[in-house]
């Protein structure tokens, strides 16, 4: 019996494009990655969103007309997608667009993607389900990590205490034991930091493989200072993002030193590897296993520096479950469209800190 269509977008904190997954699901716990597509921002995109991630001239017409520029990017991403899949929009029960943070402050009680979901609508003649963290942060949570319940619904294993880990921009941990517990929050950063490091020096959106990275060596005080940041030690629920961790931050820790670049992209890498595996070790109960996605599981420095602080958990990459560990959040946006279309709640009280699970996002008909 065929199931039915769903399309997901996320374009994340890397800000590196917008990822566009084509699923098809026929229960709760199995899905069909019937085709991907990759769209990458324009420099020029990116840049003006970056402006936006702190207060600027003019910044609500500039996130009204930069929405507006998604929306239509987003759009290429769906037409894209189609198109290689050979597959026609009237198909398709919904997008499920994340929308591209500009701001995430729950302890203010908001959250902000911009995107245009209405344009997109528009623009594709598809239901379009959008804005899917401010619900709980109206229930009082933190809006955020959304993915582990989707984790739940589709990576759970009755016999493994497994963890997901989600490297991109941030880096975020679900915590599924067999027992069906359920949990997760966001570690630190992922790719953030060390991405706008590469791009200072290099010029490079990032490094690839972490071999400039690799030619440096960790500068311990540094590493030590940064994970001695109170976000580290503060107990889930927890989510975060570049209103704290960011070039400003990171020149807080540089200030008045003379460290070689290359040291110091060795000791970003050691930081996302060693707040990962202190969150872990702080949060999470027995791990028998460790799944990697999103663009920092490329990184093979990190990777390889992950590893040897875990020891003997086994740790691969969710290719392994059966799902690209490049498209794990688009795929999961798509879940979420479909929870939200059929009335299901998405979020885990336990992992947002809010009053209850909630049904999450506004929709917008075809």
């Amino acid at each position: 019996m065929a199931g039915e269509l769903f399309i997901g977008l996320m374009s994340g904190t890397s800000l590196d494009g917008v990822d566009a997954a084509l699923v098809e699901f026929k229960d709760p716990q199995r899905l069909h990655v019937l085709h991907t597509y990759f769209l990458r921002y324009p420099a020029s995109l990116r840049a003006d969103i970056l402006a936006l991630q702190h207060p600027t001239e003019n910044e609500l017409e500039a996130s009204a007309l930069i929405a507006n520029t998604l929306a239509r990017l987003y759009a290429d991403a769906v037409i894209g997608l189609l198109n290689e899949a050979n597959i026609q929009a009237d198909t398709i029960a919904a997008i499920g667009c994340h929308g591209q943070t500009i701001r995430h402050r729950p302890e203010l009680g908001f959250t902000m993607q911009i995107g245009n979901a209405a344009l997109l609508a528009e623009l594709t003649s598809i239901t379009v389900i959008s804005d899917f963290r401010s619900r709980d942060i109206a229930a009082g949570g933190q809006g955020a990590p959304l993915v582990p319940a989707f984790h739940q619904a589709v990576f759970a294993d009755h016999n493994n205490n497994r963890a997901i880990i989600n490297i991109g921009g941030i880096a975020n941990i679900t915590y599924l034991a067999h027992s069906g517990e359920t949990f997760g929050f966001d570690s630190g950063p992922g790719n953030m930091l060390l991405d706008a490091w590469t791009k200072q020096h290099l010029n490079l959106d990032f490094d690839a493989n972490g071999d400039w990275a690799s030619s440096g060596k960790v500068i311990a005080p540094l590493l030590a200072d940064m994970l001695a940041d109170t976000y580290f030690s503060l107990a889930p629920p927890k989510s975060t993002g570049r209103d704290l961790f960011n070039h400003h931050w990171l020149r807080r820790h540089l200030q008045h030193k003379d460290y070689q670049p290359n040291d110091v992209a060795r000791t970003l890498v050691a930081l996302t590897a060693h707040s990962i595996h202190n969150a872990l070790e702080a949060h999470c109960g027995a791990v028998d296993e460790i799944y990697l996605c999103g663009g920092g599981a490329r990184n093979l420095l990190l990777t390889q520096h992950l590893g040897s602080l875990l020891g003997k958990v086994k740790v691969t990459n969710i290719d392994d479950l059966g799902i690209g560990i490049d498209w794990a959040e688009a795929i999961a946006f798509a879940w979420l469209a479909k929870q939200c279309l059929h009335k299901q709640t998405a979020s885990l009280a336990q992992v947002t800190g809010a009053r209850g699970d909630r049904i999450l996002g506004a929709i917008y008909q075809a």
